[in-house]
């Protein structure tokens, strides 16, 4: 199964420069931000199934509603966490250090999957995070992929360009590490 090249990756925003300007609905609050986190959801869905030749099309009522549905389905699992990582930072110092590998091992991994299948539960599967271990290093250059292109994009940031891409962009190296690793098994 092919890996999503950097190249690829870095070009995905600019394949469709018009997908780019969806990003002005950051200004209409609320409404505006439920389309956009629909419209995030869909491009990792997208990069899940190994479709990452453009930015999709923007569907403003499908996009909000899909984002406002998957803010509260996302809400037990970011509730349980913070309680838990709370509890776990104030009993040991250690324990901090744990909370951090945890959402830097874990969550992603199981937000990926939550955005893949939708549901609630499957933010608790947590049987997808043992790939993540059994090829450790490929997820590792994964994350880095994703940092360095995300800095790539914050500078571009300066001549504007780069907020679509940093924004939409963010999880298509961990989405394409799911869709190799987590789903294919």
């Amino acid at each position: 199964m092919n890996i999503l090249e950097f190249e690829t990756a870095f070009k995905y925003t600019f394949n469709r420069m018009k997908g780019m300007l969806n990003i002005l609905w950051v200004f209409v609050p609320i409404v505006g931000w439920f389309a956009l986190g629909g419209y995030s959801v869909r491009i990792v869905q997208e990069f899940v199934k190994g479709e990452f030749k453009q930015l999709p099309e923007m569907k403003f009522g499908e996009h909000m509603a899909l984002g406002f549905f998957m803010f509260f389905k996302a809400l037990p699992f970011f509730i349980v966490f913070a309680i838990l990582a709370g509890i776990l930072s104030s009993v040991d110092p250690v324990m901090e250090g744990i909370v951090f590998i945890a959402e830097v091992i874990a969550v992603p991994m199981l937000a990926i999957n939550f955005i893949t299948k939708e549901t609630v539960e499957s933010f608790f599967e947590f049987k997808v995070i043992k790939p993540v271990f059994d090829n450790f290093k490929e997820y590792v250059f994964a994350i880095l992929k994703s940092l360095v292109l995300g800095f790539i994009f914050c500078l571009m940031s300066f001549f504007l360009i780069g907020i679509p891409a940093l924004i939409f962009t963010k999880n298509i190296f961990l989405a394409d590490f799911y869709r190799r690793r987590v789903m294919n098994r």
